[in-house]
């Protein structure tokens, strides 16, 4: 199924950050999403992914779960805990699948969850929902 971004829209305005430590993960997101010209900027773990979300806030935040130093878990806690910070939507994309992990996601705030490997029509399909296209 080939997927069409509507012709009138500038994506461009859209900063989304992807977050996860491998870093062909972070590359094939990138690759799914560069073809609507949304900026993307990558964080490798949770600890970036402040950094990055505390020098220019994103739009949208792609998110893996399981990554050292700070876990994707543990980076929505800091992030629904910041009141400048918490309206910021996060898909998680992750190898995660058990039903405790997917409902501990969305108990912290997540809007989706995907899981790996990530189907393009999917990705594009809640990103759209996430950012009013």
């Amino acid at each position: 199924m080939a997927i069409k971004a509507p012709q009138t829209e500038d994506f461009s305005r859209f900063n989304i950050l992807t977050v996860d430590d491998v870093q062909l993960n972070r590359l094939l997101v990138q690759k799914m999403l560069s073809r609507f010209n949304f900026r993307i900027r990558e964080a490798a773990n949770g600890l970036e992914a402040v950094r990055e979300v505390l020098n220019e806030r994103p739009d949208l935040i792609l998110l893996d779960m399981m990554m050292p130093q700070m876990d994707g878990f543990e980076f929505l806690e800091w992030l629904k805990s910041s009141p400048q910070n918490a309206s910021i939507p996060v898909i998680v994309l992750s190898a995660l699948n058990s039903n405790e992990d997917i409902v501990r996601a969305y108990n912290l705030g997540a809007k989706d969850f995907i899981t790996k490997p990530i189907p393009m029509d999917k990705l594009f399909s809640s990103v759209s929902a996430q950012l009013g296209i």
